[in-house]
Order: C-alpha cells, then structure tokens, then sequence
C-alpha cells in the first residue's frame, strides 16, 4: 500500500460550457513514475550485483589461462563466488528490487528462514535496475547447470565440486529471492531437501568433502 507524503486539494477548472470540474494533481504518481523510469539509480550496486558472478564464470572457463594449479583456481573461483553470495544476499537485492532473506535462530535453537518485500514508495531501484538484478539472478545458476553436465559427461570429476559449489550458492539467492517476491514470510517447513540445503549455505565444508 503506498502511503502519500503530500495532500492536495482538487483544483477548480471551469469548463467550456461554464460548469466548474474538479481536477485532482496527484503528484505522488508522478514523482513516483519519474523514478521509477529513470535509468540507474545504484550504479555501484549494479555493477557489483554482476561483477563477482560474471567474473566467476570467466575465472572458471579461463583459469587453465592463468594458473596450471587447480587449487589456486578453485580458490580464485570459490573467493568470487563468496563475494557474490555476500554482496547479492546482503547489498544489492534490498537496494535494486527491496527485498532480503536471512536466517535467524530462535530462543530455542531453531532455524527459521525469514522473506521480506518492502512496502511502500522509493522502496526499491529502478524498471532498469530490477531487470538487471533478474536477469543475472535467473541466467547465471543456468550457466552453472550446464557447467555441471559439461563436467559431468566428460569425467572431470575434481571440477565437479567446484560446480556444485558455483550452483548451490546462486541458486540459493535466486530461491530466496522468489520466495520474497512471493510476498511470503514464514518459516520454511522442514525437508530433506531444505535441510541439504541450509547445510550448503552454512557448512561449505560439505560440499568440498569429496576433493
């Protein structure tokens, strides 16, 4: 719901037949469209928001280029994707489309995995800015899906890890997110696949077991 910051009075215009008609000016909409339809109004967080994922997917296809060392481009690759996971979950969602997701832990011990939308006007960025954040959260976990295939049929089996590692953390900010944008805030029930889940995002360990 958005809530007008300014009140105006309709205005009086007579018309041509002598008869006084009420015009409203509703100002709001019109502060709100020029916003809205403004270009780029985070310029920093935009271009972050696809720098440290576009720079892990370029890492990863040229890292032969720059290191014959497997373990420093695993680590090169994993530190780009961290900083991704970091700024996307933390920065650039709240600021480009007004939505965050966290995890919380309550008095209990218990896990519960929080979706928020923010409400109200300059809630978020821009039409441009919104499509910018969608367009890298949706296309860059399909990158990673057919990295993992790619690996997978050709038998790199040590690159494996590093994929699922590359798909599981921006599939999870890409999951988060639709559920936020979902306009649902509850605790997520307890699955097995929710449970392997929480265990990628807080135990990476996991996932690099199997070098």
């Amino acid at each position: 719901m958005r809530v007008n910051a300014w009140s105006f009075p309709p205005t009086h215009i007579p018309s041509l037949s002598g008869e006084i008609v009420d015009v409203s000016l509703d100002f709001v909409a019109e502060e709100d469209r020029a916003r809205r339809t403004r270009k780029i109004r985070h310029p920093l967080a935009t271009f972050f928001h696809l720098f440290f994922r576009v720079s892990a997917i370029i890492a990863y296809l040229c890292c032969d280029w720059f290191s014959r060392s497997f373990v420093m481009c695993f680590l090169m690759v994993i530190t780009l994707l961290s900083c991704d996971f970091w700024s996307v979950k933390n920065v650039t969602g709240r600021l480009l489309v007004g939505l965050r997701w966290w995890n919380q832990i309550d008095e209990d011990g218990r896990s519960h995995w929080m979706f928020e939308a923010k409400k109200g006007r300059n809630c978020s960025g821009t039409e441009a800015e919104a499509q910018i954040f969608w367009l890298g959260l949706i296309v860059c976990p399909l990158v990673w899906t057919t990295f993992f295939f790619t690996t997978l049929f050709s038998f790199k089996m040590k690159w494996l890890a590093l994929v699922v590692a590359g798909f599981s953390l921006q599939a999870a900010n890409l999951y988060g997110y639709l559920r936020c944008k979902a306009g649902e805030q509850e605790t997520l029930p307890k699955s097995a696949s929710q449970y392997l889940g929480q265990q990628f995002i807080q135990k990476p360990d996991i996932i690099f077991g199997i070098l």
